[in-house]
């Protein structure tokens, strides 16, 4: 039983295949106003920087999984509230498990949907 559960643990410790991934050009986002309930969609190209309310949300990358264009998205985001000089959120969030990496604010959600093609 003990030589199991070694061998066990050994695999578990072992790192899992990378996956690889390819870069599109933007991708969207869907952001949620608490306080109205109204959400907006946000498609935007590397680099850009799209505008809800007081939120500032800047698509630095969005990738997907290389030969799966509709397979999950994973968008590199700056987000901004109230032009403030440090922003609010900075990092990746993943399309198939928001809540692994969310923006935490009393107003706003946001997550992201897909990469796009174009």
């Amino acid at each position: 039983m003990r030589k199991v559960l070694t061998v066990l643990a050994m695999l578990m410790a072992q790192p899992l295949a990378a996956q690889d991934a390819t870069t599109a050009p933007g991708g969207t986002l869907r952001v949620l106003d608490k306080i109205t309930g109204r959400t907006h969609d946000l498609e935007l190209r590397s680099g850009e920087t799209g505008t809800v309310g007081l939120l500032a949300v800047t698509m630095m990358e969005c990738r997907f999984p290389t030969g799966n264009r509709t397979g999950d998205a994973f968008a590199l985001l700056s987000i901004v509230y109230n032009n403030e000089p440090d922003p609010v959120f900075r990092g990746w969030m993943i399309a198939s498990a928001p809540a692994l990496n969310a923006l935490d604010h009393q107003r706003y959600d946001v997550w992201a949907l897909r990469c796009s093609s174009e």
